[in-house]
């Protein structure tokens, strides 16, 4: 996973997001994932790309008893702990790659918007299903191959700035896509929907749910939000690991 989060200038301007400032209740995809998740009572929850802890903090209070949060970056595992520390909760310093992912060991993985940075996610895959029990979750929302397909991850514009269409090009190309976001250039990986789904069926998943993020209605009064009907952004996927029994 890149690493460009422990960048000053990239990080400041992350900090001012939203999502960063407010938590969940200000990620447009929330209303959706959040019904995805299953019952985390007494349950082990890891997850992938933590980031400032929010989903790590959200599953104690639906009674996780063991959360392992793990994110590549310093600086958000830093604001981890400052803002969503519980004695339930252990924040770690590791790359998604990195992870030893031990066997038959989690209930739940979450990942939110972290596996686009992952360029080998077939092999991801098999890590998560093997550290996942038998009916585990593996929840995760992840960029929309037509986003990550996108032209620079950017609008076509007409002359007066306003966004006429949304281009894609190379779509069956996987691989690494150079995008400009919060200043910075930004690395990330396209994967078609094909490499996404079918790596998950063919590495003993079970598909549960399959959802386009789209914004909710109370959130159409922020400038902008209206055009991201126009086209996907994220992915959202609920799957369960199959195990053989034998």
């Amino acid at each position: 996973m890149n690493n460009e989060y422990d960048n000053e200038r990239f990080f400041e301007e992350y900090a001012k997001m939203p999502r960063s400032r407010e938590g969940l209740s200000s990620a447009g995809e929330w209303h959706q994932l959040r019904p995805l998740f299953p019952p985390l009572e007494g349950k082990r929850v890891l997850d992938l790309g933590c980031g400032y802890g929010w989903h790590c903090k959200f599953a104690v209070e639906q009674g996780a008893a063991q959360v392992l949060g793990l994110d590549l970056s310093y600086k958000m595992i830093e604001q981890a702990k400052r803002r969503n520390k519980e004695n339930q909760i252990e924040y770690r310093v590791c790359g998604i790659e990195e992870y030893e992912y031990p066997e038959d060991m989690w209930d739940c993985v979450v990942s939110n918007l972290a596996l686009h940075y992952i360029e080998n996610i077939e092999e991801i895959f098999q890590k998560v299903h093997r550290t996942l029990k038998q009916d585990g979750i593996f929840l995760f929302n992840i960029e929309h191959p037509v986003f990550t397909a996108g032209v620079e991850q950017d609008w076509i514009y007409s002359n007066d700035g306003k966004p006429k269409y949304w281009p894609l090009d190379n779509y069956f190309i996987s691989g690494k896509r150079i995008t400009h976001f919060l200043g910075c250039n930004v690395a990330k990986q396209h994967h078609t929907l094909t490499q996404i789904l079918m790596g998950l069926l063919n590495n003993g998943f079970e598909l549960k749910a399959v959802e386009e993020a789209e914004p909710s209605q109370e959130m159409m009064d922020i400038p902008g939000m209206k055009d991201e009907l126009r086209r996907p952004m994220m992915l959202l996927v609920k799957a369960m690991a199959r195990k053989n029994s034998d």
